[in-house]
């Protein structure tokens, strides 16, 4: 969730796929050895599920209990309504004319579209002093959760209805997609069907859009990242990483809304009881343990691989061009963020202990299944069900990588060429028998979109060769159609060749290619054409078969959702699906690194690491911060922790107390927390926010915006 691949070792990576690829399920479900403690003792905790509860099922009671207050539906509903989803992000109301806040990193992709040209708002920043100097950003929107409806009954029954498992799946999709049709036309909202516990509870969320959005304020770059990837998934930290947008209505005037959260100057102190509202993305906490077990040998291993290697190159090749290092430095980031979260979730799902919690949790669930004997007859199979099609996808998984030319690891010119038969293929069938995305106006988009791709030869070429050395590992020299593309080269030569032989790194070649017809398009001698069209068939079967496997699994996962259901019911959280939650917690520090981390930081912290660093990037300050006034108050918390529940998603997530008042901004979580994919554990995991404190002194005596400062005091627009 935090934003920002190590220099990897690719050959070193396909080796280990090697030895993964060749492991059964059974072998790997082996509990792993641990020095001094009993596996067989270890225990699931109360809150291994975690703490992010719905707003369909608020916990009032575990509240009221816990915390000693008690919140009211109106609490709840104007908590949600406060709230805001964002492309990939959280966000919230907080002023009544309609100003929003959220991250910095989340703000990036917004900063390219306003930037006009000879500015460098990503990382100079920005400041609308005026209403009217507010910029509207192009193909932008926030979300309000609106509507909340249970239609469980309707999708179980639509499942229930199919003979096969795929049958149930086909139908599970066709009800929801009807549901989610219908009352888009009834409410005329954006509407989506969420499932809870593994289709256990089904729920259609209704959300306002709104279209005009503008950005007020965003900080320096460095100050938003301080610290950069070193830094990224630590504490202590000490960013400033915020943004501030203004919501516009459809006669293009300032939002009025009532539903905002008003400011704590004072921020949360140690101990405080604390609630982030936001939308995170996704866990897995209950899946079962042969799930866990294919996603820690075959999915995030490769994947991590992949990660490395495209960081590495990437990097490479901006030092080798640092002129270029504007174009790719957010791409590195992200690559260098995801590297980081795949490898402390891989470094969880081989740690003995949180294994032990989870089989211990199967085993207490499975015991309750088969103590009740209608249960047992109708799902006692269900984990060796799943257990069975791991196995089977383990066979079939390297392969549907290798064959897939579109994604991580894979080069443009690739993707490219699978896209140019796919738009091929498809021009020669019916409308209706074409994946919707090339229906009607559709097609000539895709076409576009080839036509306009670029291809960097000489970076592409690099990740060219880390993909042929991964596909040269899964078909060794038994694939006719790989070998005809290698021509007995090595990866690295045949990456060469293929650079310099291919028309698809010529922009005006592609374009003329694409006014063929889809015959003379698949017919063409270009070497990755050929291989694609030679190896359709072999990868539409691979797909297929994992597709069914996929479907086989899911159908068998969504009657384990009853089960969990039906033994928990809503005092546990469901798995998150980028669906809004609030997640209870309080601010505290933990044990660390052989010490303790404090719960905040301040801006003396951050000057510190500055000077201690040599004044040196990732730790660099802005000539305004170095020169701010006698009235910057450097003891001002900056940066704090808690122990509330995120994931990816909750970028973004405003960080409130029981009065409704934002004490802060939740940006990123600590390295111990990169498990709670599948685990929560309260005693390591930390929500990394931005204290609300720090950002009104930063915003008021560092970058003087007097006019947001007032509006964020007030809770609205100031004369």
């Amino acid at each position: 969730m935090s934003r920002s691949f190590s220099k990897g070792l690719p050959l070193l990576g396909l080796l280990l796929l090697v030895l993964v690829v060749g492991c059964t399920s059974q072998q790997a479900m082996k509990p792993e050895p641990a020095s001094g403690v009993d596996l067989e003792m270890v225990k699931a905790g109360k809150f291994d599920t975690g703490k992010m509860w719905t707003f369909d099922y608020p916990p009032m009671d575990y509240f009221k209990q816990v915390y000693n207050f008690t919140p009211t539906k109106e609490w709840f509903e104007k908590a949600r309504l406060s709230a805001l989803r964002l492309p990939g992000c959280s966000a919230s109301f907080v002023s009544e004319d309609g100003l929003v806040m959220t991250n910095h990193h989340c703000a990036r992709g917004a900063l390219d579209r306003v930037n006009k040209e000879g500015e460098d708002l990503p990382n100079l920043g920005f400041y609308a002093a005026t209403l009217e100097e507010e910029r509207k950003i192009p193909n932008y929107y926030a979300d309000q959760l609106v509507l909340i409806e249970d239609v469980t009954e309707e999708v179980q029954k639509a499942f229930a209805s199919g003979g096969t498992d795929e049958e149930k799946i086909a139908r599970r999709n066709e009800a929801i997609a009807s549901i989610q049709a219908r009352y888009e036309e009834k409410t005329k909202l954006n509407c989506s069907v969420y499932t809870f516990f593994n289709g256990g509870k089904y729920s259609l969320y209704g959300f306002k859009r709104y279209n005009d959005v503008r950005l007020v304020f965003a900080p320096h770059q460095v100050v938003a990242f301080f610290g950069g990837d070193p830094d990224n998934f630590t504490y202590p930290r000490y960013d400033m990483d915020v943004t501030f947008y203004r919501i516009y209505d459809e006669d293009g005037k300032p939002l009025k809304t009532s539903n905002f959260f008003k400011w704590s100057k004072a921020g949360a102190a140690e101990s405080d009881p604390v609630f982030v509202i936001g939308n995170p993305g996704g866990t897995t906490r209950l899946n079962t343990v042969a799930q866990l077990l294919f996603t820690r040998d075959y999915t995030y291993r490769v994947a991590l691989d992949a990660l490395k290697a495209v960081e590495s190159i990437t990097e490479e090749y901006v030092q080798a061009n640092p002129e270029k290092r504007p174009d790719y430095q957010t791409q590195i980031f992200g690559l260098a963020n995801s590297r980081k979260l795949i490898d402390g979730r891989l470094k969880g799902l081989h740690d003995p202990i949180i294994m032990a919690k989870k089989r211990d949790f199967e085993k207490t669930l499975k015991d309750k299944v088969m103590a009740n004997p209608e249960w047992k007859a109708t799902y006692g199979s269900i984990w060796d069900d799943i257990a069975g099609y791991q196995e089977q996808k383990a066979e079939v998984y390297a392969l549907d990588r290798a064959l897939n030319l579109r994604g991580l690891g894979r080069s443009t010119i690739g993707g490219l060429a699978s896209g140019i038969v796919d738009y091929a293929k498809n021009s020669m069938l019916p409308e209706d028998q074409r994946p919707r995305m090339m229906q009607g106006p559709g097609l000539e988009r895709v076409k576009t979109r080839l036509t306009e791709a670029t291809v960097n030869t000489e970076l592409d070429q690099k990740i060219l060769e880390f993909q042929l050395e991964f596909m040269q590992t899964v078909f060794g020299s038994t694939y006719a159609p790989f070998n005809e593309l290698m021509a007995g080269q090595s990866p690295a030569e045949a990456a060469k060749r293929l650079m310099s032989s291919s028309m698809l790194t010529d922009q005006e070649k592609v374009k003329d290619l694409l006014s063929k017809a889809p015959a003379e398009i698949l017919a063409t001698n270009d070497p990755w054409i050929s291989f694609v069209v030679k190896s359709a068939d072999r990868a539409e079967e691979i797909g297929m078969k994992y597709q069914e496997l996929r479907d086989k699994e899911a159908a068998k996962v969504q009657l384990l959702g009853l089960v969990v259901f039906g033994v928990y019911g809503t005092s546990i959280p469901p798995d998150a699906t980028f669906s809004l939650r609030i997640a209870d917690g309080v601010v505290k520090g933990y044990d660390y690194n052989g010490t303790i981390a404090p719960p905040n930081t301040t801006f003396y912290g951050m000057f510190d690491r500055y000077y201690s660093y040599g004044k040196q990037a990732p730790w660099m300050l802005p000539e305004e911060w170095l020169n701010a006034g006698s009235e910057f108050d450097l003891k001002t918390p900056l940066n704090f922790v808690s122990t509330n529940d995120i994931i990816g998603g909750n970028s973004g997530s405003p960080v409130i107390n029981s009065d409704l008042q934002i004490v802060g901004i939740v940006f990123d979580g600590n390295i111990e927390s990169l498990p709670g994919d599948y685990i929560y554990d309260e005693t390591v995991n930390r929500c990394v926010s931005v204290h609300s404190a720090g950002i009104l002194e930063a915003v008021q005596d560092i970058y003087k915006a007097e006019r947001l400062s007032k509006e964020l005091k007030a809770g609205k627009i100031s004369p």
